[in-house]
């Protein structure tokens, strides 16, 4: 594996932990969880880094298979994804929860539920559309094993870390307080624009080919 393939392994592992954000993540999960007892929350980290992990999984497999069964090309899929990457960077950048992750009536109605680990937590809150997306377009980058497994190992390692994050909510909520959320959601959210600006010129370049020889989109 050489620098420049090092390089993209990585940058797909940054910006799929700014996307999934489980710091940002945290006064959602407190308040959810607030009525449950100890073992019952612990349970709840779980199965949200469980569900976060399977949704990308499937992303991963048949992310390509649903986009070629609607007809859509990945470079139409890049600018799309870009864009909606930048939304919910741009809710970030104002230290807020995007409406494509979490609306106040699912909020409303997760309150009635005896769990809320897979919804809304696990999906949209965490596995939402940015990240499922994120993982569309790093899947086709190439097509070999050892790509897959890689990627594989990068989820792996993005819902250990929402687990780690649940699991220590109320010790990082307590040491960062609200403005320090804010201030990790603020940075997630610059390194979310930079990834949808990517995306965007990438698939645009894709789509246009005659873009890619002006000085406009090196």
């Amino acid at each position: 594996m050489d620098t420049g393939t090092t390089t993209e392994y990585l940058k797909f592992l940054a910006a799929l932990l700014s996307i999934v954000n489980p710091v940002g993540a945290i006064p959602v999960f407190i308040k959810l969880t607030d009525s449950q007892s100890r073992d019952e929350r612990h349970r709840t980290c779980l199965r949200s880094a469980v569900t976060t992990g399977l949704v990308l999984l499937v992303a991963l497999a048949l992310g390509e298979l649903i986009l070629a069964f609607f007809g859509i090309t990945i470079a139409s899929f890049r600018v799309g994804g870009g864009i909606l990457i930048m939304v919910i960077a741009f809710s970030m950048l104002h230290a807020k929860t995007s409406q494509t992750q979490h609306t106040e009536e699912e909020g409303q109605d997760s309150m009635e539920r005896d769990t809320v680990a897979v919804i809304p937590l696990g999906i949209p809150l965490l596995a939402g559309p940015g990240a499922i997306s994120t993982t569309i377009l790093n899947a086709q980058r190439y097509s070999s094993s050892s790509h897959y497994l890689i990627l594989i190992a990068e989820i792996m390692i993005v819902a250990l870390t929402v687990w780690l994050c649940l699991r220590s909510a109320p010790f990082i909520a307590g040491l960062l307080g609200r403005t320090g959320i804010n201030i990790v959601t603020r940075i997630m959210g610059l390194i979310m624009t930079a990834v949808g600006v990517e995306f965007i010129a990438t698939g645009l370049k894709q789509l246009f080919p005659i873009l890619a020889a002006t000085t406009l989109l090196p």
